[in-house]
């Protein structure tokens, strides 16, 4: 069993947890850190044990020993030339969503590790989210025949909404609804999107964050094979139920009917301090002491595995990219009030 080095960039929310996952894989020899905030970076230094913990990622890019890094740092601006500049060492990247900002990023990306023989994979969680791998086994084993129907409702607080917004510039549907994109191009393949509309909603995101921040962004998305499906996703859920995400998903095709709730209503607290309260409802996860609650300590794993173990990755870059354009596809149809036909290029 070969043991690997694993750097994690970026040691926020998501770094976090990365990294707690990391420490604990056995598959994993050293951990090295990067992160820009000395308090965060001496926190989870400590906490993990790791080998190194720098403010400059660029001390990382020539450590022989590291041989998988992933890439949590924000704003997401950070994550083209972050990633490239790591591709380029032969390292193994792990990148969170989104995979870049302009195409042609994308796509030096998908080159460089291609040229390469690199593992390049974006983080796409909800893949590891055991209701969601569920329909992917329903759909893909023919349970409920072919998909007829297909609709996806995504929604977390506007505290969440605004931390999102607040620092990068991207909608809903490429900050929420990106994720139910790619679950539901993940189900539906080899079938492609070939057009998409979309209209935003606005409300109490603009009144507290300004102009051209919407609360709420919905898309229709033709497939090549006729089929249609409709994702949505928001970010203005008021405090406290559920805390943080609620995901309702209906599947229908000629043989079946697949209805699936991930609102994250089935465990409440309710103290005398706080009042209600909806836990274990965060996207990636939570550690709950011995166990940890949600996909994302899955998907890192999986991808430690992948570098060490030399498995293929679950989400490979020209599926991120895919579901990149689309998006992008659903903003320009957005402000044009019109649908958008794919393929883009590299006009995004």
């Amino acid at each position: 069993m070969e043991r690997i080095g694993v750097a994690v960039v970026g040691t926020g929310w998501c770094g976090g947890i990365r990294a707690q996952a990391c420490a604990a894989n056995p598959l994993v020899e050293g951990l090295y850190l990067a992160e820009t905030r000395p308090e965060r970076l001496a926190e989870v230094a400590a906490a993990t044990g790791a080998r190194l913990a720098t403010s400059d990622y660029r001390q990382l890019l020539d450590k022989k020993e590291i041989s998988a890094v992933f890439i949590s740092a924000t704003p997401e601006g950070l994550h083209y030339p972050m990633a490239r500049d790591f591709l380029r060492a032969g390292k193994n990247v792990f990148l969170e969503k989104p995979i870049a900002i302009e195409l042609a990023e994308a796509d030096e990306l998908i080159l460089i590790a291609r040229s390469s023989g690199l593992k390049f994979s974006i983080g796409y969680s909800q893949r590891f989210n055991p209701k969601f791998a569920y329909v992917k086994k329903c759909v893909s084993e023919g349970t409920i025949g072919k998909p007829v129907s297909v609709l996806v409702s995504r929604h977390v607080t506007r505290s969440l909404g605004k931390k999102i917004s607040g620092r990068v510039r991207l909608s809903p549907a490429a900050m929420e609804a990106t994720h139910d994109l790619d679950f539901v191009l993940w189900c539906l393949a080899p079938s492609k999107p070939v057009r998409v509309y979309s209209q935003i909603n606005f409300g109490a995101m603009r009144e507290s964050m300004g102009e051209g921040v919407p609360d709420q962004q919905w898309l229709t998305v033709t497939m090549e094979d006729g089929l249609s499906f409709v994702v949505g996703g928001g970010w203005n859920l008021p405090p406290g139920y559920p805390n943080f995400s609620s995901t309702w998903i209906e599947f229908i095709g000629t043989e079946g009917a697949l209805m699936v709730d991930d609102t994250h209503r089935d465990v409440m607290l309710n103290t005398v301090a706080k009042g209600a309260a909806f836990p274990i409802s965060t996207m990636p996860g939570e550690s709950l002491g011995h166990v940890y609650a949600g996909p994302m300590a899955a998907e890192t794993n999986h991808f430690v595995e992948a570098v060490a173990l030399g498995r293929p990755v679950l989400v490979t870059p020209e599926e991120a990219r895919q579901v990149m354009a689309v998006y992008l596809a659903a903003d320009l149809s957005a402000e044009a009030g019109e649908p958008v036909t794919l393929p883009l290029g590299n006009k995004g």
